[in-house]
């Protein structure tokens, strides 16, 4: 997932949905998305009750950051690993079963009050620890050394989950707890890793394919390096003791670092193509999350620490997969790499949705018509996705 060049392989006699990971992960965790924030709506108004063991706020956190992410993340290492390796991908049933796998975790989670909860961990974490043996062993037997370093945060992420499940068994608001916190920072590294490769590959072959004579910073850089050495400091920080006077000051210093290196790729260029411009606009939610938490710990009382951190897990993590999930879905289906008016509309409505979920922890009177809008726009993004991209994903490639 790398390279535009890269497509899918010749086709087997499996069916395009179970030829390569995206295809079904995409679209059903984009499904999931929108399912799941309905879901949330009916049980916050009283009409629907919950068969989980946990709250509804940590049900709520669980579904979007382990069980939606969990998919795309899923959907990404299964396409790019073998781009990597240059090894066949997972496909067929086996591929199909991972998918199950998956869809398993988010009934047992749903209606965990129904069932063991040791059960329960079990089911929902069997996924993540399949998809993890799987991903090392291609990267083992296709000797991709360089990328170990996603077991490493797919380990990290999958720990969480199983911390979160802890918490809420033993009775901790889990929605606030270490393992969410974890959870979280291993996905913004993987944003900060990938986004580091990516957001300029993509940006510098867009300004050669439209001939603009635009000097950027080529990817994984020392500057770079820095910043994931400062990412991983402040993110440990953060995750152990986040009312440390010193993590507040790291948030700050990492929100300058993430900020420039940002601006280094030259995104303000490439406004004429929302299909890369949006990369450069979720990846900005990354310093603007760290901001955001820093003035969230010094004034709760204006900005609520729950509105803070959606910066980072609805913004960065919401816009920057719904980003690659179009991109990644047109190039890997043969398709014109050109955002559609539609693909626009789910842009700017998941970008909405964080900025009006941010509004609610500002105005806090206001919340009650900030949440639902949040959550209506939300669910404009994910099943305009699923609604727009769901023939591209079932059909062969053309």
């Amino acid at each position: 997932m790398t390279s535009n060049a890269q497509i899918d392989p010749k086709p087997l006699p499996v069916p395009a949905f179970l030829s390569i990971g995206l295809r079904p992960f995409f679209l059903l965790g984009a499904v999931w998305a929108a399912l799941a924030m309905i879901v949330w709506i009916l049980a916050l108004t009283g009409r629907l009750d919950l068969s989980s063991r946990f709250d509804p706020i940590s049900w709520h956190a669980h579904a979007f950051l382990f069980g939606y992410l969990g998919a795309i993340i899923a959907g990404f290492l299964l396409t790019a690993v073998p781009n990597w390796t240059g090894r066949p991908p997972l496909r067929g049933w086996p591929l199909l079963g991972l998918v199950l796998l998956w869809a398993f975790g988010r009934g047992a989670v749903a209606t965990s009050a129904l069932w063991p909860m040791g059960l329960v961990i079990a089911i929902d974490l069997s996924f993540p620890v399949i998809l993890g043996a799987v991903i090392l062993r291609e990267v083992i037997l296709g000797q991709n050394w360089r990328n170990m370093i996603i077991m490493g945060m797919l380990a990290a992420f999958t720990l969480a989950n199983l911390i979160f499940h802890i918490e809420a068994a033993t009775g901790a608001y889990a929605a606030q707890g270490l393992g969410l916190r974890l959870g979280l920072a291993a996905a913004v590294l993987m944003i900060t890793v990938m986004g580091g490769r990516i957001i300029p590959t993509f940006t510098g072959n867009w300004f050669k394919k439209t001939r603009q004579d635009v000097a950027l910073a080529s990817p994984m850089q020392r500057f770079d390096k820095i910043v994931v050495v400062a990412t991983v400091i402040t993110l440990t920080l953060w995750v152990v003791s986040p009312d440390l006077v010193l993590t507040g000051g790291a948030l700050l210093i990492l929100a300058g670092l993430h900020a420039v290196r940002l601006a280094r790729w030259k995104g303000h260029y490439t406004a004429a193509e929302p299909l890369v411009f949006v990369l450069h606009a979720g990846y900005a939610f990354l310093p603007l999350g760290a901001l955001t938490l820093r003035v969230g710990l010094l004034w709760p009382d204006h900005l609520g620490l729950a509105a803070a951190q959606h910066i980072w897990m609805a913004g960065a993590i919401g816009v920057m997969t719904l980003a690659v999930m179009t991109r990644a879905t047109l190039g890997h289906t043969g398709q014109n790499l050109h955002a559609g008016g539609g693909t626009v509309v789910i842009y700017a409505a998941i970008v909405l949705s964080v900025l009006t979920r941010l509004g609610s922890g500002i105005w806090p009177l206001q919340a009650g018509l900030l949440f639902p809008l949040s959550g209506a726009l939300w669910i404009v993004a994910f099943g305009g996705f699923a609604f727009l991209y769901s023939g591209l994903l079932a059909r062969p490639r053309t």
